[in-house]
């Protein structure tokens, strides 16, 4: 039986991210519309789903945890704006729409992915969320932290300067486990936090949203070498075409299925560890990666 994606939280982050975003009226327009066609161009949410599934996990009602998580999915797709650049990816499609530099241009393409990036911690800090503000200072802490040259930066960073060059293991998983792992891992952590999960609780869920950033990034690197662009929603083979270091680039296609399945395996068995949790939600979505076609 096939997992089965949780449609109804996408549905809710993709109501509160209308809600919560400005109006493309604001002024100056060109930065909003520019903003907005990112952030509306589709996706599943993976990542703001991830945070109330997390949040919900450990008993917090998902509504209660929608700014944080929507500002998530401000910083993801802030990176994707950038990743499309001509700087970096060179990509003219995302989500099987134009990319924001080919409808707007470099420059605001740029300052919209900056623009995203502060938009993101003024939702945080804005939107009331819990009545400890010290778990808002933690969630400030590990989105920063998660974002920047100590996580989802420094995997960029690699990943440009590793591009046409054969890598070893450990660069490749330094790359996965920051580019894409990092802002995984802390859409987990920040539900979790805002939930008031306990520090030994927070390490199982740490150690589940580990192997599935990693799980996810690889079966990324397959799509881009097996799927369609119509289902995938960018050019097929561009990893191939600018050199990128992949899984299937350094250890062939059925390996890296091979230890896809592997990390997700070990996702699910830290799942195992809460004890006096409902962890079905978490599993099904380490199934839906496992399994996953766009």
């Amino acid at each position: 039986m096939r997992a089965i994606y949780p449609e109804e939280k996408r549905l809710l982050v993709e109501d509160a991210l209308h809600r919560f975003f400005p109006s493309e009226d604001n002024y100056p327009q060109v930065i909003y519309k520019a903003m907005r066609h990112s952030l509306f161009s589709g996706g599943k949410r993976f990542r703001p789903v991830l945070t109330l599934l997390s949040a919900e996990t450990f008993g917090c009602a998902p509504e209660r945890v929608l700014p944080t998580a929507c500002a998530i999915e401000y910083i993801h797709t802030y990176s994707l704006i950038h990743d499309d650049l001509p700087a970096i990816d060179n990509d003219d499609l995302r989500r099987g729409q134009p990319t924001c530099h080919v409808l707007f241009g470099e420059d605001i393409a740029i300052l919209a992915g900056n623009a995203l990036f502060a938009e993101a911690f003024y939702l945080v800090s804005a939107k009331q969320q819990t009545d400890d503000p010290l778990k808002i200072i933690r969630v400030i802490g590990e989105l920063a932290s998660a974002s920047g040259a100590r996580g989802m930066v420094g995997g960029q960073v690699m990943d440009v300067l590793s591009s046409g060059r054969r890598v070893d293991f450990a660069t490749l998983n330094f790359i996965h486990t920051h580019k894409t792992g990092e802002l995984i891992k802390a859409a987990a952590r920040v539900g979790a936090i805002l939930a008031g999960a306990s520090e030994e609780e927070l390490a199982i869920i740490t150690e589940y949203a580990h192997h599935l950033g990693l799980a996810f990034q690889i079966t990324d690197d397959i799509l881009d070498v097996v799927g369609e662009t119509v289902l995938f929603g960018k050019k097929i083979g561009s990893d191939r075409e600018q050199l990128k270091p992949t899984f299937p680039g350094t250890f062939g296609l059925e390996r890296s299925r091979e230890l896809a399945r592997e990390e997700m395996d070990k996702a699910k068995e830290a799942l195992t560890r809460l004890k006096d949790k409902d962890t079905r939600a978490l599993a099904n979505l380490a199934e839906f990666v496992r399994e996953r076609e766009s």
